[in-house]
Protein backbone atom coordinates (compact mmCIF):
# COMPACT_ATOMS: atom_id res chain seq x y z
CA UNK A 1 0.00 0.00 0.00
CA UNK A 2 1.16 3.73 -0.93
CA UNK A 3 1.54 6.19 1.26
CA UNK A 4 2.65 9.80 1.07
CA UNK A 5 3.80 11.98 4.30
CA UNK A 6 2.02 15.90 3.44
CA UNK A 7 0.01 17.44 1.30
CA UNK A 8 0.99 20.10 -1.12
CA UNK A 9 0.33 23.34 0.45
CA UNK A 10 1.67 25.61 -2.34
CA UNK A 11 -0.57 26.46 -5.87
CA UNK A 12 0.38 23.64 -8.21
CA UNK A 13 2.77 25.07 -11.11
CA UNK A 14 5.96 23.96 -12.98
CA UNK A 15 8.02 24.01 -9.45
CA UNK A 16 5.02 22.46 -7.10
CA UNK A 17 3.81 19.13 -8.02
CA UNK A 18 0.61 17.64 -6.99
CA UNK A 19 -0.78 13.99 -6.80
CA UNK A 20 -4.01 13.05 -7.52
CA UNK A 21 -4.10 12.38 -3.04
CA UNK A 22 -3.02 15.77 -2.73
CA UNK A 23 0.52 15.07 -2.22
CA UNK A 24 3.38 16.92 -2.96
CA UNK A 25 4.64 14.51 -5.80
CA UNK A 26 2.85 14.02 -9.16
CA UNK A 27 2.40 16.11 -12.09
CA UNK A 28 3.73 19.74 -12.60
CA UNK A 29 0.91 22.30 -12.34
CA UNK A 30 1.10 24.69 -14.90
CA UNK A 31 3.13 28.13 -15.57
CA UNK A 32 1.50 31.49 -14.88
CA UNK A 33 0.82 33.76 -18.65
CA UNK A 34 1.30 36.79 -16.44
CA UNK A 35 2.24 37.81 -12.85
CA UNK A 36 1.02 41.31 -11.09
CA UNK A 37 2.20 41.74 -7.78
CA UNK A 38 1.22 44.88 -5.95
CA UNK A 39 2.31 46.41 -2.51
CA UNK A 40 -0.25 48.20 -0.36
CA UNK A 41 0.68 50.43 2.42
CA UNK A 42 -2.06 52.27 3.74
CA UNK A 43 -0.78 56.04 4.47
CA UNK A 44 -2.89 59.09 5.47
CA UNK A 45 -1.87 62.44 4.51
CA UNK A 46 -2.70 65.42 6.59
CA UNK A 47 -1.42 69.04 4.96
CA UNK A 48 -1.47 71.73 8.06
CA UNK A 49 -2.74 75.72 7.00
CA UNK A 50 1.27 76.33 6.70
CA UNK A 51 1.34 73.70 4.21
CA UNK A 52 3.25 71.54 6.31
CA UNK A 53 2.73 67.33 5.75
CA UNK A 54 2.40 64.96 8.39
CA UNK A 55 2.19 61.33 7.32
CA UNK A 56 1.31 58.46 9.34
CA UNK A 57 0.33 54.38 8.30
CA UNK A 58 -2.80 53.55 8.96
CA UNK A 59 -2.55 49.86 8.87
CA UNK A 60 0.06 46.57 7.74
CA UNK A 61 1.33 46.32 4.78
CA UNK A 62 -0.25 43.79 2.30
CA UNK A 63 0.95 42.11 -0.94
CA UNK A 64 -2.00 41.51 -3.54
CA UNK A 65 -1.50 39.47 -6.56
CA UNK A 66 -3.03 38.32 -10.00
CA UNK A 67 -2.31 35.73 -11.59
CA UNK A 68 -3.33 34.43 -15.67
CA UNK A 69 -2.91 31.42 -16.99
CA UNK A 70 -2.83 30.40 -20.91
CA UNK A 71 -5.49 28.49 -22.10
CA UNK A 72 -5.48 25.08 -20.35
CA UNK A 73 -6.39 21.37 -21.72
CA UNK A 74 -8.73 19.71 -18.58
CA UNK A 75 -5.35 17.33 -17.21
CA UNK A 76 -3.61 21.00 -17.04
CA UNK A 77 -6.90 23.00 -15.29
CA UNK A 78 -8.03 20.68 -12.70
CA UNK A 79 -4.85 20.10 -10.44
CA UNK A 80 -5.04 23.83 -10.19
CA UNK A 81 -9.04 24.53 -9.85
CA UNK A 82 -9.60 21.29 -6.99
CA UNK A 83 -6.66 22.80 -5.64
CA UNK A 84 -8.34 25.82 -4.77
CA UNK A 85 -11.82 24.46 -4.19
CA UNK A 86 -9.96 22.78 -1.55
CA UNK A 87 -9.33 26.25 -0.31
CA UNK A 88 -12.91 26.85 -0.08
CA UNK A 89 -12.84 30.06 -1.34
CA UNK A 90 -11.09 32.57 1.44
CA UNK A 91 -11.44 30.29 4.10
CA UNK A 92 -7.90 28.66 4.02
CA UNK A 93 -5.06 30.14 3.20
CA UNK A 94 -2.59 28.68 1.06
CA UNK A 95 1.38 29.02 -0.14
CA UNK A 96 2.39 30.36 -4.11
CA UNK A 97 5.75 30.74 -5.23
CA UNK A 98 6.24 33.57 -7.95
CA UNK A 99 9.29 32.23 -10.26
CA UNK A 100 10.68 35.68 -10.73
CA UNK A 101 11.25 35.64 -7.42
CA UNK A 102 11.85 31.73 -6.57
CA UNK A 103 15.96 32.39 -6.59
CA UNK A 104 17.97 35.79 -6.15
CA UNK A 105 19.11 38.21 -8.95
CA UNK A 106 22.87 37.19 -8.15
CA UNK A 107 23.03 33.67 -9.93
CA UNK A 108 26.22 33.58 -7.89
CA UNK A 109 25.12 33.99 -4.59
CA UNK A 110 21.34 32.06 -5.47
CA UNK A 111 23.75 28.80 -5.94
CA UNK A 112 25.12 29.48 -2.44
CA UNK A 113 22.14 29.78 -0.47
CA UNK A 114 19.78 26.54 -1.84
CA UNK A 115 22.11 24.59 0.76
CA UNK A 116 23.12 27.54 2.54
CA UNK A 117 20.86 29.26 5.26
CA UNK A 118 21.61 32.52 6.92
CA UNK A 119 21.04 33.32 10.14
CA UNK A 120 19.82 37.04 12.61
CA UNK A 121 23.33 38.62 14.47
CA UNK A 122 20.99 39.23 16.99
CA UNK A 123 17.13 39.75 18.12
CA UNK A 124 15.60 42.17 15.87
CA UNK A 125 12.83 44.60 17.35
CA UNK A 126 9.24 44.30 15.24
CA UNK A 127 9.00 47.92 13.35
CA UNK A 128 12.77 47.63 12.42
CA UNK A 129 13.26 48.12 8.92
CA UNK A 130 17.20 46.61 8.32
CA UNK A 131 19.21 43.96 10.34
CA UNK A 132 22.71 42.02 9.60
CA UNK A 133 22.81 38.39 8.72
CA UNK A 134 25.38 35.95 8.78
CA UNK A 135 26.48 32.32 7.91
CA UNK A 136 29.44 30.67 8.59
CA UNK A 137 31.91 30.45 5.75
CA UNK A 138 30.18 32.58 3.81
CA UNK A 139 32.24 35.52 1.73
CA UNK A 140 30.74 38.20 0.19
CA UNK A 141 33.62 38.23 -2.63
CA UNK A 142 33.60 34.81 -3.24
CA UNK A 143 29.76 33.34 -3.00
CA UNK A 144 27.73 37.06 -4.43
CA UNK A 145 25.84 38.40 -2.17
CA UNK A 146 21.49 39.62 -2.24
CA UNK A 147 20.06 42.45 -4.35
CA UNK A 148 17.72 45.06 -3.92
CA UNK A 149 14.19 43.51 -5.00
CA UNK A 150 15.15 40.24 -3.74
CA UNK A 151 12.84 38.35 -1.47
CA UNK A 152 13.11 36.73 1.57
CA UNK A 153 10.82 35.03 4.81
CA UNK A 154 12.19 34.20 8.13
CA UNK A 155 11.83 31.13 10.05
CA UNK A 156 11.63 31.79 13.75
CA UNK A 157 11.73 28.81 16.33
CA UNK A 158 10.01 30.86 18.74
CA UNK A 159 6.89 32.36 16.79
CA UNK A 160 5.77 29.99 13.25
CA UNK A 161 3.19 32.67 13.40
CA UNK A 162 6.11 35.27 11.33
CA UNK A 163 5.28 33.66 7.55
CA UNK A 164 5.21 37.58 6.19
CA UNK A 165 7.08 37.72 2.92
CA UNK A 166 9.69 40.78 2.69
CA UNK A 167 11.22 42.45 -0.15
CA UNK A 168 15.30 43.91 0.17
CA UNK A 169 15.49 47.78 -1.00
CA UNK A 170 19.34 48.10 -0.43
CA UNK A 171 22.08 45.49 0.86
CA UNK A 172 25.64 46.64 2.19
CA UNK A 173 28.61 44.18 2.78
CA UNK A 174 31.63 44.26 3.65
CA UNK A 175 33.41 46.43 0.40
CA UNK A 176 30.56 48.96 0.56
CA UNK A 177 28.76 50.33 3.28
CA UNK A 178 27.49 53.60 5.11
CA UNK A 179 30.07 56.03 5.98
CA UNK A 180 30.36 55.89 10.30
CA UNK A 181 28.61 52.61 10.87
CA UNK A 182 30.27 49.21 12.05
CA UNK A 183 30.97 47.85 8.41
CA UNK A 184 29.90 44.34 8.15
CA UNK A 185 32.21 41.29 8.13
CA UNK A 186 33.07 39.47 4.88
CA UNK A 187 30.78 36.72 6.70
CA UNK A 188 27.46 39.06 6.73
CA UNK A 189 25.00 41.21 4.85
CA UNK A 190 23.49 43.91 6.70
CA UNK A 191 19.81 44.21 4.29
CA UNK A 192 17.56 47.03 4.73
CA UNK A 193 13.58 45.93 3.42
CA UNK A 194 10.11 46.65 3.27
CA UNK A 195 7.89 46.25 4.96
CA UNK A 196 9.12 46.76 8.52
CA UNK A 197 9.61 44.26 10.16
CA UNK A 198 5.80 42.42 11.06
CA UNK A 199 7.05 40.79 14.10
CA UNK A 200 9.77 40.54 16.62
CA UNK A 201 12.64 38.22 15.78
CA UNK A 202 14.84 36.13 17.64
CA UNK A 203 18.50 35.74 17.50
CA UNK A 204 19.57 33.25 15.12
CA UNK A 205 16.47 33.34 13.19
CA UNK A 206 16.88 32.17 9.53
CA UNK A 207 16.64 33.91 6.74
CA UNK A 208 15.34 32.49 3.77
CA UNK A 209 16.67 33.58 0.21
CA UNK A 210 15.75 30.71 -1.53
CA UNK A 211 12.49 30.43 -2.96
CA UNK A 212 10.66 32.40 -0.29
CA UNK A 213 6.68 31.72 -0.34
CA UNK A 214 3.17 34.27 -0.15
CA UNK A 215 0.69 32.68 2.35
CA UNK A 216 -2.48 33.69 0.31
CA UNK A 217 -6.09 33.46 0.27
CA UNK A 218 -8.60 33.90 -2.45
CA UNK A 219 -9.84 37.88 -2.67
CA UNK A 220 -13.16 36.06 -4.28
CA UNK A 221 -15.20 33.17 -2.60
CA UNK A 222 -16.38 32.27 -5.81
CA UNK A 223 -14.48 30.56 -8.48
CA UNK A 224 -15.17 30.52 -12.08
CA UNK A 225 -13.68 29.47 -15.62
CA UNK A 226 -14.71 29.49 -19.16
CA UNK A 227 -14.44 27.07 -21.83
CA UNK A 228 -14.05 27.41 -25.43
CA UNK A 229 -15.17 25.49 -28.14
CA UNK A 230 -12.19 24.13 -28.32
CA UNK A 231 -12.43 22.43 -24.90
CA UNK A 232 -9.56 24.70 -23.19
CA UNK A 233 -9.92 26.28 -20.23
CA UNK A 234 -9.77 30.17 -19.42
CA UNK A 235 -8.49 31.01 -15.61
CA UNK A 236 -7.41 33.84 -13.60
CA UNK A 237 -6.60 34.20 -9.86
CA UNK A 238 -6.82 37.49 -7.24
CA UNK A 239 -5.10 36.81 -4.15
CA UNK A 240 -4.15 38.67 -0.76
CA UNK A 241 -1.37 37.81 1.33
CA UNK A 242 -2.90 36.47 4.79
CA UNK A 243 -0.89 36.11 7.80
CA UNK A 244 -1.89 33.98 11.00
Amino acid sequence: MATFNSYQHTLPDPNNPIGEGGQTVGSAGPGFSSVKLASEHKIMNTRTNSGRLISRELSGHKWNIDLSYNPMTRDEFEPVYTFLLQKRGSLRPFFVSLPQYKAPRDSTFASFVTTNTFVTTGAVAAGAVEFTATRSGYNSGTHGTAKPGDLFTITDSSDSNHTKVYQITRVETNAMQEAGTTPPSTAQLRIQFIPALQRAVSAAAEVNFNNPKFRVVLKNDVQEYDLNTQNLYSFSLKLEEAQP
